[in-house]
C-alpha cells in the first residue's frame, strides 16, 4: 500500500471493520451473490465459472470490473527491520481507533 501512495503521489486512509462485524461492511453483503451460487449446490469447476459468478456479484446496482490475474506471488518475503521502520514511519494511526483507522503518508 506504500507503494500504491508513491504511485499516486496521494495519501491513502485505510478504515478497517473490526473482526465479526462483516454486517456492517458493504462488500459482505456483495460476496453474499457467491454464496448464494454455492448454497445452491454449483460447483467450482474451473476459473470461468469462478469469474462467472464473480461478475454476477453487485451492491446497491453496481457490479464489479473483473479480470483474472494469473500472477504468482512469492512467498515468505519479509522487511529488514530497517526498511520496516521506514514504513512504519509513514504511518499515522488515529489515536482513537488505532488497529482500525490508519493514514499512510507520502513521503
Amino acid at each position: 500500500m506504500v507503494e500504491f501512495v508513491d504511485l499516486l503521489n496521494i495519501p491513502i486512509q485505510l478504515l478497517y471493520y473490526a473482526p465479526y462485524h462483516s454486517k456492517y461492511n458493504p462488500i459482505e453483503a456483495c460476496w453474499g451473490i457467491l454464496d448464494q451460487h454455492w448454497n445452491g449446490g454449483a460447483n467450482l469447476v474451473d476459473v470461468e465459472v469462478m469469474v462467472s459468478w464473480a461478475s454476477s456479484m453487485n451492491w446497491k446496482g453496481l457490479y464489479p470490473i473483473l479480470s483474472l490475474s494469473k500472477t504468482v506471488y512469492q512467498k515468505g518475503i519479509s522487511l529488514t527491520k530497517k526498511a520496516m521502520k521506514q514504513v512504519e514511519s509513514r504511518l499515522q494511526l488515529n489515536p482513537l481507533l488505532p488497529k482500525w483507522d490508519i493514514l499512510i503518508q507520502l513521503l
